[in-house]
């Protein structure tokens, strides 16, 4: 079918899906972005409008793996299946504004964390995105206040490093607090740009404005109830997303139920999401060194290459503790995620070899049946 491409700028559309897309195009399939996941259906943006859609059943047989530990058990490989902010290619139905999802294009970006349901298993929570916000309340007990938060402050952003979009994070309900910028000042051993902002009084929305600027991308990644459905309704200018009461604390309740990528007119696109109560990091061992930069620059200085920055001698990062030139508090979060990610390779590869294994044997069972 014939693409103008200049129809879908406005969601999101890039030489690098062009790209992909020519093999599809030249089978009659046309672009659309997944906007959100129903049970066994989608809802997606293309240039005909919205469309409702399902996967095409032989998507669906690529999107399956025999679990080898369960027999006859089959499960669907979470990482594969279109996620949030993802371009597909359909075979659309104009006049029943339905379509059929033959295809997932390569992504950009995308923020993933292991399953909840598995020890091996990728979920992509969000895809193709320019800017990934890390969110956080500045109210009472709030990020900047207390060190265990902090430390969750620091996992969000190895998931937002390891997206490969560029990671920021931003400071919500600055209306509870008389010193909201010296609190900001406190990040910036993060490394990354913080926006400080209140959807009550408007300050600092406007410097949200770059990173949501038309055709690009952003999604919000952070606890619950700390303001996200709340920004996206001061930038809508309606109350489309559903809020609660804010709690004594000042922090507000879970409400976001889906994820979903949502349209700001005139503006870009952003992705909202249910607030993350486990922090599962998944194969992201850039993005750890991306979180602690400052470590990683460190690291380069130690006597050996392969420093674990415990006991050998002429390790730059102990000696920076000793000095005081880095917080002992980050050296021993950036261990932990460390530790974390080399105990999930290790399960990852088991989970291999006994797939590998399963392959094997029914592979032998087939071959007896022949013969």
């Amino acid at each position: 079918m014939s693409l103008n491409p200049s129809e879908l700028v406005e969601l999101g559309w890039h030489p690098f899906f062009e790209e992909h897309f020519r093999p599809h195009a030249a089978r009659g399939l046309a672009p659309a972005r997944v906007a959100v996941q129903h049970r066994g259906a989608y809802l997606l943006y293309s240039e005909t409008g919205e469309l409702l859609a399902e996967l095409a059943g032989r998507l669906q047989g690529d999107y399956v793996r025999h679990d080898p530990g369960k027999l006859g058990f089959e499960a669907r490989v979470s990482g594969q299946l279109p996620a949030i902010g993802d371009w597909v290619a359909a075979s659309v139905r104009v006049d029943e504004a339905r379509a059929t999802i033959r295809a997932v294009l390569p992504r950009r970006t995308r923020v993933s964390r292991k399953t909840a349901w598995s020890t091996t298993d990728e979920q992509v929570l969000a895809a193709n995105m320019d800017t990934v916000f890390v969110v956080s309340a500045l109210a009472a007990g709030a990020v900047v206040d207390d060190a265990a938060s902090v430390r969750r402050l620091e996992r969000f952003l190895a998931m937002a490093h390891e997206s490969a979009a560029h990671p920021v994070v931003l400071l919500t309900k600055a209306d509870l607090r008389d010193d909201a910028r010296e609190r900001a000042l406190g990040l910036t051993q993060l490394g990354v740009d913080v926006v400080v902002t209140s959807s009550l009084t408007g300050e600092g929305l406007d410097e949200l404005e770059p990173y949501l600027a038309p055709g690009k991308t952003s999604a919000l990644l952070g606890s619950s109830g700390v303001g996200k459905s709340t920004l996206i309704n001061t930038l809508l200018g309606v109350e489309r997303l559903a809020t609660r009461e804010t709690r004594s604390d000042g922090m507000g309740r879970h409400t976001t139920m889906r994820r979903e990528l949502i349209r700001l007119p005139g503006r870009g696109l952003i992705i909202d999401s249910p607030g993350l109560r486990e922090i599962q990091l998944w194969d992201a061992d850039d993005g750890l060194g991306g979180a602690f930069a400052e470590i990683d620059q460190l690291a380069a200085q130690c006597r050996f290459r392969d420093c674990r920055h415990t006991v050998e001698p002429g390790c730059a990062v102990r000696g920076a503790v000793e000095t005081g030139a880095l917080d002992a508090s980050r050296l021993a979060s950036f261990r932990r995620l460390q530790r974390e990610l080399e105990h999930l390779e290790q399960k990852q590869n088991v989970r291999a070899a006994a797939e590998r294994k399963h392959q094997y044997r029914a592979l032998a069972r087939s071959v007896r049946k022949l013969r």
